[in-house]
């Protein structure tokens, strides 16, 4: 195992530590991030709401509003049309709620992978258009949908748009379009999602109705949307999630989530992580819409009695047990494959296709190839007449840039530069692979991550230099994920005082790193250390343990060997 170790300055950081009244890890890390000032390292370490952007400067967000409180005075129906991931189930939420405690008649529908599939589908326009309505807004969704907007509007059917994808060039016939990324649009962040979109309109709603509404309330699914959407945590959704978080953390969060963090395990009282939110509760929320219908989602958001939500999240760990067992099975495959085509080492992006796949968990699986073979990665279930795909690329690869040079071997794309949809024909999936091949190499240049054994860390570990951080510590980087990545630590040297092998194959250990004991977790790695073995070194993440509680800390291992 060879470790490249990022350069530091310890001196600099024990006066910057000391400064801030933090340790000199804690202060290296916020120096790695550009971060030396110590105004801006204590807005960094503790957001606060106050310090968001100026919402009336994104562009129609006033136009929206008007719109939706004549609504709300007239008593029209209003229909909120959301993608089915969970942004799009997590905006429809959002957007339903607050109305809905605003007085207003509203019909969510949730768009259907399996009917009709992403986006404002015509199959979604027939669904939403039996509502009557005389205003729909979508959310998620709406961007690149121009023909059945258009449609909307020749049967005198008004239409917001709430979106975030990228901005046509020709004009929506609409109302009003909310999206950030459009060229006029002066709002400062354009990093929110759906959902967060989705609150800023609703707190315009209630400014124009005059009412007097927390729209603090609902930002514990802001987070939920803006992490399992893969948004950058930095800037407004800095402070957005951090709040969020907390309200997830409490017990004053709405029932649906509470039980899904009691399917999960979460020990009522716990602190979470964006970590937590992105491996613990939504695949759960994601489970109906990748296997059949996301309603079940979106009900159990808005459930407000805990009866009704457990009996709901019922439903959902069934689906998402179901999930695992499919994905699973998959994934074994798709590896297999690209080393077959590919190699053990590929040096382009990869893809891999076949009949029988589910299409709704080809997304987890193309992570899951990320993280094997540090590539950008393409999963298709090949179907007829069309195959559909997911991407998943390594933080920073712009996968759609890369997806948009293989256009003409697609019949579509969207998404974003994390995480992408396609379709494509089955007889077009050998020119997608060389495509996807070209364009992965070519932007990616020195920067492709090929497999191997050196291992990049943040800090290394010394008592003598920089301690390990205690987990309240650690907790002041939340949320943790895209343009805030998490740390990772180098132990190079530790005496290993209690190994043992747990569950399926995952590896526990107790380690002594100077004066402290630190647990161990390595996910599949029971054969990476022997038993005997007394000291080691060590690569992973530093996370609070869940099982010790306080300031205890665990080493989640991506790589450990003997010394």
């Amino acid at each position: 195992m060879r470790v490249k170790v990022r350069s530091s300055d310890p001196a600099k950081a024990q006066e910057f530590g000391r400064a801030l009244g933090v340790s000199s890890t804690l202060a290296q890390l916020l120096m790695h991030r550009g971060i030396e000032d110590p105004d801006a390292a204590r807005g960094f370490l503790l957001p606060k709401l106050s310090g968001l952007s100026d919402p009336s400067t994104m562009v129609d967000r006033q136009p929206a509003a008007e719109r939706l409180a004549r609504a709300v005075r007239a008593g029209e129906r209003i229909a909120v049309f959301g993608d089915y991931d969970v942004d799009g189930t997590t905006a429809a939420a959002i957007l339903t709620d607050i109305l809905r405690a605003l007085g207003a008649d509203v019909s969510p529908v949730i768009a259907e992978r399996f009917g009709g599939g992403y986006g404002f589908s015509e199959h979604a326009l027939e669904r939403v258009v039996g509502l009557r309505p005389t205003l729909v807004v979508t959310c998620d969704c709406g961007s690149s949908d121009h023909p059945r907007l258009a449609d909307l509007q020749a049967r005198g059917i008004d239409a917001v748009v709430v979106d975030h994808h990228l901005v046509p060039d020709e004009p929506l016939p609409v109302a009003a379009f909310l999206n950030p990324h459009r060229p006029e649009c002066g709002f400062a962040y354009k990093g929110l999602c759906s959902a967060g979109l989705a609150l800023s309109l609703g707190a315009a709603v209630r400014a124009e109705l005059q009412a007097k509404l927390d729209v603090r309330r609902w930002l514990d699914l802001v987070a939920l949307g803006t992490i399992a959407d893969v948004a950058p945590l930095d800037g407004d959704n800095r402070s957005l999630v951090r709040a969020g978080l907390r309200l997830i953390s409490s017990d004053r969060v709405r029932p649906g989530i509470a039980v899904l963090k009691e399917l999960a395990k979460i020990r009522p009282g716990t602190p979470l992580g964006a970590g937590d939110v992105a491996f613990r509760l939504s695949p759960r929320l994601n489970a109906p819409g990748r296997l059949g219908d996301q309603r079940l989602t979106l009900e159990l958001l808005l459930a407000d009695r805990m009866e009704p939500a457990r009996m709901l999240a019922a439903q959902i760990e069934q689906l998402n047990q179901k999930r695992k067992t499919l994905e699973q099975a998959v994934t074994a495959e798709a590896q297999a494959q690209v080393e077959a085509v590919y190699g053990s080492e590929p040096a382009s992006g990869v893809v891999a296709a076949a009949e029988g796949w589910h299409r709704g968990v080809v997304g987890i699986t193309a992570a899951r190839l990320v993280e094997r073979f540090r590539v950008p990665a393409v999963v298709v279930a090949l179907e007829r007449p069309a195959g559909h795909g997911s991407g998943r690329a390594p933080d920073g690869f712009p996968l759609y840039d890369a997806l948009a040079r293989c256009s003409d071997t697609l019949e579509r794309f969207g998404g974003h530069q994390a995480a992408s949809g396609v379709v494509l024909a089955p007889e077009r999936l050998d020119a997608f692979r060389a495509a996807f091949a070209d364009a992965t190499t070519t932007l990616a240049g020195e920067v492709v991550q090929r497999g191997g054994d050196e291992v990049e860390a943040d800090i290394a570990l010394d008592p003598n230099v920089f301690d390990v951080p205690v987990a309240s510590e650690l907790s002041l980087l939340e949320p943790q994920g895209q343009a805030n990545a998490e740390p990772r630590f180098f132990v190079p040297q530790a005496a290993v005082k209690a190994h043992r092998v747990v569950g399926e194959g995952h590896l526990k250990l107790s380690l002594r790193v100077g004066s402290r004991t630190v647990s161990a977790f390595g996910y599949g790695m029971a054969d990476a250390l022997e038993a005997r073995v007394k000291r080691v070194q060590a690569v992973g993440m530093l996370r609070p343990d869940a099982w010790l509680g306080g300031d205890h800390v665990e080493l989640r291992l991506e790589a450990v060997q003997p010394i």
